[in-house]
């Protein structure tokens, strides 16, 4: 069988749903939202674009449960249906091509840069980042209970909108470092209540998002979740760990599970630290999603390290995977699904990003802000630069986001005392 009959096969999820063949864009996080994060015709344009590419998936990058808890500047946030009619030009713009787009669903936790937070950061327990990254990012308070039960219905809030407005299914945002992730990991979580503590307790609440979003959305929609391998901290969230939620979330019915890792302390998501013969296998987490296979049938999404057609084909033909996860060449080559089904054998020009300045080089923000500069582009109908300068590319990006953060802190702390 070629690559392209093996990529080109339907699948069909847990609760009914069928995906068109086994190629998923991957979310990543677009900015493209305007100053106070509602959804803009760039962000519509550009998934457009990735529906004409032909990956059967797209899954969006960093929707906000909560306005006033984002990430990045420019993210979109949904928190009401004040954007109903966009959401439903962006989901409509892939499901009348034949592909299916989900909503991926997130609250940073206390990943908010400094320039970017107005009040506290939460975070299940009061963690200092690193202390290459400390000087970036507000040590955060613990969240109450009340925070916590607030944060678990937002998630069910913004999937019923999503749903409304014809996403084909969502996706929970539980890796790279975020909220769910941090309540997760041993390292961020040093509760001592029912939220804390045992792995049983940490991961009570990525469990306790599932159920409301599921409850808000019914059975025959999917539900997806982003999950870490492990985060490669000491102290934090390990395979072992991970497998174990990975098992206990997919008999609550989940319908994919995306097998990722890292955070931004930590980017293996980036391909920082992979071994040289994890990097010739291509998928960076394949060897953990054999692993999982064995323990869940729930299908499988590996994201991170795919590079040619054969590759990606023989990690599907392995059974490690149910599903291809792109995102870096997405942001080069948005139409590599349709080059491999029309008989070419693509071989993505994907390497690493690097400034020469190790300082800004082992930051995983460096190779986000650089790919999103491409995403940006293609927002605005233009090509990606495969060659553009990286340094440069990261000077304008850190001129872009301080201003954009200033603009945004400066409109929330006006709402906020107003």
């Amino acid at each position: 069988m070629s690559s392209a009959d093996t990529l080109g096969q339907s699948i069909t999820l847990s609760g009914g749903a069928v995906l068109k063949n086994r190629f998923a864009k991957s979310a990543m996080s677009e900015t493209m939202g305007t100053v106070d994060n509602h959804v803009t015709e760039e962000l519509i344009r550009l998934y457009e674009r990735w529906a004409r590419g032909g990956a059967g998936l797209l899954i969006t990058g960093n929707v906000m449960v909560d306005a006033q808890q984002i990430g990045e500047p420019h993210n979109v946030a949904v928190e009401d249906e004040r954007d109903l009619e966009l959401l439903q030009r962006w989901a409509s713009g892939v499901t009348s091509q034949g592909g299916h787009i989900w909503m991926q669903l997130n609250h940073p936790g206390k990943q908010i840069p400094k320039m970017l937070a107005t009040g506290d950061t939460l975070s299940p327990s009061a963690v200092p980042f690193a202390p290459e990254l400390a000087s970036y990012f507000k040590t955060p308070r613990a969240m109450s209970e009340a925070e916590i039960q607030d944060v678990i219905q937002r998630f069910a809030r913004t999937a019923t909108i999503a749903q409304k407005a014809g996403f084909t299914g969502v996706q929970i945002h539980g890796a790279h470092g975020y909220l769910v992730s941090q309540f997760l990991s041993g390292h961020h979580n040093q509760r001592t209540d029912q939220w804390g503590g045992s792995l049983e307790n940490r991961m009570r609440f990525p469990l306790e998002v599932y159920r409301a979003v599921r409850a808000s959305v019914g059975a025959d929609f999917p539900v997806s979740i982003k999950l870490n391998s492990a985060d490669f901290q000491r102290g934090g969230f390990s395979e072992d760990e991970s497998m174990t939620v990975a098992e206990t979330l997919a008999a609550e019915g989940l319908d994919l599970l995306e097998i990722s890792g890292g955070t931004y302390e930590k980017p293996a998501m980036a391909g920082q630290g992979v071994r040289e013969s994890t990097r010739q296998r291509e998928a960076y987490f394949l060897d953990y999603a054999e692993q999982v296979r064995a323990r869940v049938s729930v299908p499988l999404m590996v994201t991170g390290g795919f590079r040619s057609a054969e590759g990606m084909a023989a990690a599907v033909d392995s059974g490690a995977t149910d599903i291809v996860g792109l995102a870096r060449p997405l942001a080069l080559e948005p139409d590599l699904p349709a080059r491999v089904f029309a008989g070419e054998n693509p071989t993505s020009s994907v390497e690493p990003r690097l400034t020469g300045i190790k300082a800004i080089d082992r930051m995983a923000m460096m190779e986000v802000l650089w790919f999103a500069r491409q995403l940006h582009r293609m927002g605005k109908g233009k090509d990606p630069v495969r060659d553009e300068s990286v340094l440069m590319a990261f000077i304008r990006s850190m001129m872009t986001m301080a201003f954009r953060s200033t603009r945004t802190r400066r409109m929330k702390l006006r709402a906020n005392t107003g």
